[in-house]
């Protein structure tokens, strides 16, 4: 029998998802599948906390199916190879899935949109992952925002005009219960295990989905404190893997927190810059700023990444960040600053070290983020704006609660002297930057 295939990728949901729900709605059999893709995994840590969270919710869903005696299909493998095996084994009539924007996957959608295309199957994607994509929020000339501020504003007012005033239908993707009967039927299939894909659980902990309304009212308040429990909501590897819809949770954001609906924004904002100036992978988003001379000390990178620099403030936050794949916000902007101006290494080797730690780890927020502490990338953070890690500490740890959760040495002779005089980093961080950027 002829099908359509849906393609879970980053959207590992079965509530309002765009594609699936376009999918369904086409009078097709739809075949769901998942792939575990070796050309990312193989890079990973053999314990990533990230693919065991995976793991665990394509089991759901494939048990969420089996219920409803369909089935998740998931492969692994190079999605190429496995496409080519799915379309000579199965009659496919059109697949869906929803859009991705970071280059990789970009380059492998193309070459499969080709190899379908060579097979008269066509393929359908579609926005899902952000509010606006990379060119639905546009100057009045029609150009690319690249300062966040106005592109705030013009986003606020769509997001107005189509996501409150439009139809139910144009904000979210419920299917219905005749819509679900499309899925095909067919026994269980054995999913691939952790281990026979060289993997070992991680023990890390993953926060939940659901968040008291008072975190998100009581946000503008609290958010800066990283001492302070339920300080933040802690979703963001659940949008990351879109296990919950950005849809849903911007929609109750809009009437409680404009400051986290302001956080949300700004995804959307990296989203677009990563989609349209894919150069910011490898480069800096501002070319003079490549002209930076970083300096090179793996034992003073490696005091970083342990949490042993002697500035109490950053090593909580790596200590935190190594321990549980999670760092406040406002500690990774003290973390990437104390690299980038107090070290002055280069944001890339940062950048790389989120990348493989985060939990929520999304390649436009990190990059984009770097960027900002470092000065180089879009509506940046000025070269001079160095962050006084001492009086970070004070203004928003003061009791040194989250100091003392990560630092039980703190206060002892057991913790590091400084290694490095704030004042005299900032200088030379000042001098380097004002030399090359005149001289770029």
């Amino acid at each position: 029998m002829t099908k359509s295939v849906f393609w879970f990728r980053r959207d590992l949901r079965l509530h309002d998802n765009h594609g699936l729900y376009e999918a369904l709605t086409s009078g097709d059999q739809v075949m769901p599948i998942f792939i575990f893709d070796t050309n990312i995994l193989d890079e990973l840590p053999k314990d990533d906390a990230r693919v065991t969270f995976i793991h665990d919710t394509l089991s759901q869903i494939k048990s969420t199916l089996n219920q409803r005696g369909s089935d998740l299909i998931i492969k692994y493998g190079d999605p190429i190879k496995v496409w080519k095996e799915i379309i000579s084994e199965h009659k496919v009539n059109n697949v869906y899935t929803n859009h991705d924007y970071e280059p990789y996957a970009k380059d492998r959608d193309k070459t499969l949109r080709e190899i379908l295309a060579a097979n008269d199957i066509e393929l359908h994607t579609y926005k899902d992952h952000v509010l606006f994509e990379n060119d639905e929020v546009l100057t009045g000339a029609g150009g690319i925002y690249t300062v966040f501020t106005p592109y705030k504003r013009k986003w606020l007012v769509q997001f107005e005009e189509f996501y409150m005033r439009n139809s139910v239908k144009g904000q979210s993707f419920y299917p219905s219960e005749d819509e679900l009967s499309q899925l095909f039927s067919t026994k269980p299939e054995e999913m691939p295990s952790l281990s026979s894909m060289g993997f070992t659980r991680s023990q890390i902990e993953i926060p939940g989905t659901d968040v008291a309304q008072k975190v998100i009212k009581n946000y503008a308040e609290r958010r800066n404190f990283p001492g302070l429990e339920d300080s933040t909501s802690k979703l963001g590897i659940h949008f990351r893997f879109g296990t919950i819809s950005i849809r849903e949770k911007a929609l109750k954001a809009v009437h409680l927190s404009d400051t986290y609906l302001s956080e949300l924004v700004w995804r959307d904002f990296y989203a677009q810059i990563l989609s349209n100036y894919p150069h910011v992978i490898g480069q800096a988003f501002r070319a003079k700023y490549d002209k930076i001379p970083w300096r090179e000390s793996e034992v003073e990178f490696q005091l970083w990444c342990d949490g042993k620099t002697g500035y109490p403030i950053v090593d909580a936050g790596m200590r935190e960040l190594n321990t549980t794949g999670y760092m406040h916000n406002r500690v990774r902007m003290i973390t990437a600053s104390f690299l980038t101006k107090h070290l002055l290494m280069d944001w890339r080797k940062g950048e790389a070290y989120f990348a493989m730690k985060l939990l929520d780890f999304d390649l436009a927020s990190n990059n984009g983020g770097w960027q900002w502490a470092s000065g180089s990338g879009t509506d940046a953070a000025p070269y001079f704006r160095v962050f006084n890690p001492t009086s970070q500490m004070e203004k928003f740890d003061k009791q040194r609660t989250y100091i003392k959760k990560w630092i039980p040495e703190y206060g002892t002779d057991s913790y590091p002297k400084p290694m490095v005089d704030h004042k005299f980093a900032r200088e030379r961080c000042l001098s380097t930057y004002k030399a090359a950027l005149n001289n770029a």
